[in-house]
């Protein structure tokens, strides 16, 4: 069983995020509830890499003296499974915002699904969604999205390693990407509808490992706070 001492020299936890939640959220809580388990006023909590509400999965979060690794964990590669959805778009990239076109999907084939995943391999060019905690001038992203407001966003290179289609049912088309560091999984959906000559969104996401960290070794929040207190 973990100590006071143990948290403030310095833990990394694997956390499995739960739906809708905030990375912010989940800090919070557990900060809160090693503060109440231990009965100690103040503890560094944070966590290595966002994950969006709508995501579930790996968050790697890091307590007391290991707060100062998280530069190095949010450097490391990920790895994401999830689905895009063919035929749409949304403003947000996924389901945080409703439909807002269709298109077309009658002349997409499963060759030219899997033959688009070779567009998005290696260094790729890509714009972060307008709907992000990105910063510009002081304010989030989402910020000024949802005061309907037009900004100027700038693209950036990320690096895909491994870019599988795992089954396509439909127009539901589930997939396993590595990639690195700052890949917004969102565009890359927006990127590939374009592709594919119709429209696409992320109906689903879950990261799944961290570097060497993977989800299968993360504990939920009720899990983590019932160990707390065994």
């Amino acid at each position: 069983m973990k100590t006071a001492e143990d948290y403030q020299a310095g833990q990394v936890l694997l956390i499995d995020k739960p739906l809708t939640w905030t990375s912010f959220q989940v800090v919070n809580k557990l900060r809160w509830e090693i503060r109440q388990a231990f009965n100690i006023k103040k503890i560094k909590v944070g966590h290595a890499g966002t994950l969006d509400p709508l995501a579930t999965g790996l968050l790697v979060i890091c307590t007391g003296k290991m707060t100062k690794q998280i530069d190095t964990f949010q450097g490391q590669i990920k790895e994401y499974t999830g689905t895009f959805v063919l035929g749409g778009t949304t403003p947000s990239y996924d389901l945080e915002t409703e439909v807002n076109e269709t298109f077309e999907t009658k002349h997409i084939t499963e060759d030219l699904i899997h033959k688009t995943t070779e567009q998005f391999t290696g260094d790729i060019e890509q714009f972060p969604p307008i709907f992000s905690a990105l910063k510009k001038d002081g304010k989030r992203l989402y910020e000024y999205a949802r005061a309907g407001e037009t900004v100027d966003i700038k693209s950036r290179t990320v690096h895909v390693s491994e870019f599988e289609i795992t089954k396509i049912d439909g127009l539901n088309i589930d997939f396993r990407i590595v990639c690195s560091k700052g890949t917004y999984i969102r565009s890359l959906a927006q990127d590939f509808g374009k592709a594919l000559e119709s429209g696409a969104y992320l109906s689903a996401l879950r990261r799944t490992k961290i570097g060497d960290f993977d989800v299968k070794n993360g504990v939920s929040v009720e899990e983590f706070i019932t160990s707390l207190n065994v």
